[in-house]
C-alpha cells in the first residue's frame, strides 16, 4: 500500500483504489503499528477520481516535527567516489575505513523547512561548483525505532566542499532545499521492501538525458535495522524520523548539476520522485 501526504490529509492507495485516512499526518506516520492500521482500512478502499487527483500532487511525506538523517558510504560506489574527491586533502582513507568499520557514518541532513516534495525545486548551493544528486531509499521510522515504511530521497551533495575537508560535511549536505522526499510512503503488509528492488536515476538538461544510472538495494553493504539501531542510540526521535540509506548511483567525476536540470529517481514499489534544480 502507498500512503500519500496531500493538502486534504493522508490518502491510502492500493492499485487503483483509494481511501482517506482521518488522522493528522504527523501522528499517523509515527505509529509503530502503521502497517496493521492501514491493513484495517482495506475495506474502505474504492475507485475515487477526486482522491486519485489529490494523490497526483502530493506533499513531502514528512511530519512537521520530523528530521531527516542520513547514512553515508553504504555502497561501494559511494566509497570510491568519496575517496576520489577527498584524496588531495588527505582524507581519502577515511571513507575506506568507515565502509569497513562496525560503526556506520550517520549524519543530520535536513529539517522540514529545508525539504521539498515531488515537483519542488531544489537549490544549488551558491558557493559550490560540484553538486550532484544522490538517489536513496529512505526508511520511515516510528519513535520506537520500528521501520514502518519506505520512500525515495534525493540527498543533494556538494562534492567539492566535502572533498576539500571531511569536516565540512555539514556545509556540503545541509542548506536551503537540500533534500527532497516522496512521492509516497510504501507500507508493505508483510516483511520489508524487496532487497532486489531497482533504483534508477535520470538527469535531464534542456529536455535530453545527460546521465542515467541504475543499481539494486542488495548492493547496500549495511542492513536497514543496523542503520536504524545506530541512529537511535542515545538519540531519541519522539516524533519519528526519516533516514536516507546512502547512494549507489553517483554521476562521474566532473559532472555537476546546473540550474534547470530535472532529476528523476525511481524505486520499485514506491514510484518516482522528480525535482528541478535552481
Amino acid at each position: 500500500m502507498l500512503l500519500y501526504n496531500t493538502s486534504s490529509g493522508p490518502i491510502l492507495r492500493d492499485a487503483s483504489r483509494y481511501a482517506r485516512i482521518d488522522q493528522p499526518w504527523s501522528d499517523l506516520v509515527n505509529k509503530p503499528d502503521l502497517p496493521e492500521l492501514l491493513a484495517g482500512q482495506a475495506g474502505r478502499l474504492a475507485e475515487d477520481p477526486a482522491l486519485a487527483a489529490l494523490a497526483e500532487s502530493p506533499l513531502a511525506p514528512l511530519g512537521e516535527r520530523q528530521e531527516i538523517w542520513a547514512a553515508g558510504v553504504t555502497y561501494y560506489r559511494s566509497r570510491t567516489a568519496r575517496m576520489e574527491e577527498s584524496k588531495t586533502a588527505g582524507g581519502g582513507s577515511f571513507y575506506d575505513r568507515v565502509y569497513e568499520a562496525e560503526r556506520p557514518e550517520i549524519f543530520f541532513k535536513a529539517t522540514p523547512h529545508r525539504t521539498v516534495g515531488p515537483g519542488g525545486s531544489m537549490r544549488l548551493r551558491s558557493d559550490s561548483k560540484w553538486i550532484v544528486p544522490e538517489p536513496e531509499l529512505v526508511l520511515v521510522v516510528a519513535h520506537t525505532g520500528k521501520i514502518v515504511g519506505y520512500t525515495i530521497g534525493n540527498d543533494l551533495s556538494c562534492r567539492d566542499i566535502e572533498g576539500e575537508n571531511p569536516l565540512y560535511l555539514p556545509q556540503a549536505k545541509t542548506f536551503d532545499r537540500c533534500a527532497a522526499v516522496g512521492p509516497a510512503i510504501y507500507v508493505p503488509q508483510a516483511g520489508s521492501i524487496g532487497n532486489d528492488s531497482s533504483v534508477t536515476m535520470r538527469i535531464e538538461r534542456d529536455g535530453a538525458a545527460v546521465f542515467e544510472g541504475e543499481t539494486t538495494l542488495d548492493q547496500m553493504k549495511r542492513g536497514h535495522e543496523e542503520l536504524v539501531g545506530f541512529l537511535m542510540r542515545d538519540n531519541p526521535h519522539p516524533h519519528g524520523v526519516l533516514l536516507m540509506t546512502g547512494a549507489g548511483i553517483i554521476p562521474p567525476d566532473g559532472f555537476s548539476l546546473a540550474s534547470g536540470d530535472v532529476v528523476s529517481i525511481a524505486i520499485d514499489s514506491i514510484g518516482q520522485l522528480c525535482n528541478t534544480m535552481e
